[in-house]
């Protein structure tokens, strides 16, 4: 039995005082207990609130930070011309090499709090397409990766079959994410083998990429194949996407997906950027998260999610560290608030009148995360997994501070520097602000990057 005592925590929509934490077998939470004396044993730890689950990754591009901020020829830098990069800097990746920049983007994960993590897994052949004898060759690599750090994983086998929604043949360095039905279903079937090598909160679901990547016929069928599992996509997240889908469809991708399926609980629709009204107002009836990735929508000039709308229908939302720019809970929170402020020229707008707008998002972001990634988890409570992060705010200037005035504080100062410990599932990973495993999975990322680099 772990036991916690924290001088304040969060326990759903309230703060409690003195409250020790028990955390049984399993890595669930064996008990609440408020008002209670610091036991013999016990960790102390400041401020606890319940840790986010990172709802949309992709590992590999934490090796790219860095490599993609200069400008171009062209007039019009966009998604589209990262893309490219992308694609040339992929091509050149060992297995070996991915599993390292996945444990070291799990790593930060960990230290910036999140304590699990859906990765929206794309990479499954070799370059130029030719398959592994294993057809998880490269998906064991992640759970891995996710085994040496400790993170939660859900792992999402990406469905990726065609270069655009017209259904033009896949070209490049897609040829790494190709399969068909056949492939797919033959890579899911080693998907309880993969997950069933790591501790017994790991998941996986699916993951048709997009319209642009899984046509009509194969976005019903891969729907049907585990409907008791999540399934996420990508949606609406570039202008472009909207003219082809319109064209090929006639119809907006967010309004084309919700007539043609039942979008419900197990969707989480990555980005969602480019909503008309009536495609946020229906997507928040549906029970659907909005997977948000703010920093990497920012970075790739994507555009602003309808937040204040969406919110005002009450609609589920979480975040994702996408291309692992920078990984850090507070500045994914921060950057989807700031982009309303910027684009309303107005304050505090993903809050009600006298509410914090730390607490407001971090609490819904906590309920999406959770829910997208199928994991028992998200809040301070009997029976859930004890996915947990320690703040400590007083190094910082505002250890006089309690409650949702600390919450803000460390979302919209502190950040990452404020994180002492943090738990996955009862894993106690990081500890006084730094990975137990720090040194060994840098070590051998900075080694794999240094490689990567003389190739690319």
């Amino acid at each position: 039995m772990q036991l916690i005592h924290a001088r304040q925590a969060l326990l759903g929509d309230r703060w409690g005082k003195d409250v020790e934490v028990q955390i049984g077998p399993g890595g669930r939470i064996a008990a609440v207990i408020e008002g209670a004396p610091r036991a013999a044993g016990a960790q102390p730890v400041e401020l606890l609130l319940p840790a986010m689950s990172n709802l949309h990754s992709h590992t590999f591009q934490r090796a790219m930070a860095g490599l993609t901020e200069r400008r171009g020829p062209s007039q019009h830098d966009s998604f589209w011309t990262w893309r490219e990069v992308m694609y040339r800097f992929l091509d050149v990746l060992t297995p070996d090499e991915i599993e390292a920049i996945a444990a070291y983007a799990f790593m930060e994960m960990l230290e910036s709090g999140f304590s699990a993590v859906a990765e929206f897994h794309y990479l499954h052949n070799q370059p130029g397409g030719a398959r592994y004898d294993d057809p998880a060759e490269l998906a064991a690599r992640i759970g891995a990766a996710a085994h040496q750090t400790g993170i939660g994983l859900t792992l999402l086998p990406v469905y990726y079959a065609q270069g655009g929604v017209d259904g033009r043949p896949l070209a490049g360095g897609q040829m790494r994410f190709r399969n068909d039905l056949a492939s797919f279903n033959q890579l899911l079937a080693r998907m309880d083998g993969v997950t069933g090598l790591l501790p017994g909160d790991a998941n996986w679901g699916i993951a048709p990429h997009s319209l642009r990547a899984a046509g009509r016929r194969d976005l019903a069928a891969l729907a049907a194949i585990a409907p008791d599992r999540p399934l996420h996509m990508h949606i609406a997240e570039q202008e472009k996407e909207i003219e082809e889908t319109r064209a090929v469809y006639g119809a907006r991708p967010v309004e084309w997906l919700l007539g043609e399926h039942d979008v419900d609980q197990r969707w989480c629709l990555i980005h969602s950027t480019h909503l008309d009204e009536n495609e946020t107002r229906r997507l928040a009836a549906s029970g659907a998260v909005a997977g948000l990735c703010p920093i990497t929508e920012a970075n790739l000039g994507d555009g602003f999610f309808n937040g204040v709308r969406y919110l005002a229908d009450n609609g589920r939302l979480g975040v994702g560290s996408d291309s692992n720019i920078r990984i850090s809970v507070a500045e994914e929170l921060r950057q989807l608030d700031y982009s309303q402020r910027l684009r309303d020229r107005l304050r505090a707008v993903l809050a009600d009148p006298g509410q914090s707008v730390g607490e407001n998002l971090y609490r819904r972001a906590l309920a999406g995360g959770a829910q997208a990634l199928g994991r028992d988890a998200g809040e301070i409570a009997i029976g859930r997994f004890a996915d947990l992060v320690a703040i400590d705010l007083r190094p910082h200037g505002f250890g006089a501070l309690a409650g949702d005035a600390a919450l803000d504080a460390y979302l919209f100062s502190a950040g990452n520097a404020a994180i002492s410990d943090v738990w996955a599932g009862g894993r106690h990973s990081v500890r006084s602000g730094r990975h137990i495993d720090r040194d060994q999975i840098a070590d051998r990322y900075n080694a794999s990057l240094a490689s990567i680099m003389g190739r690319v």
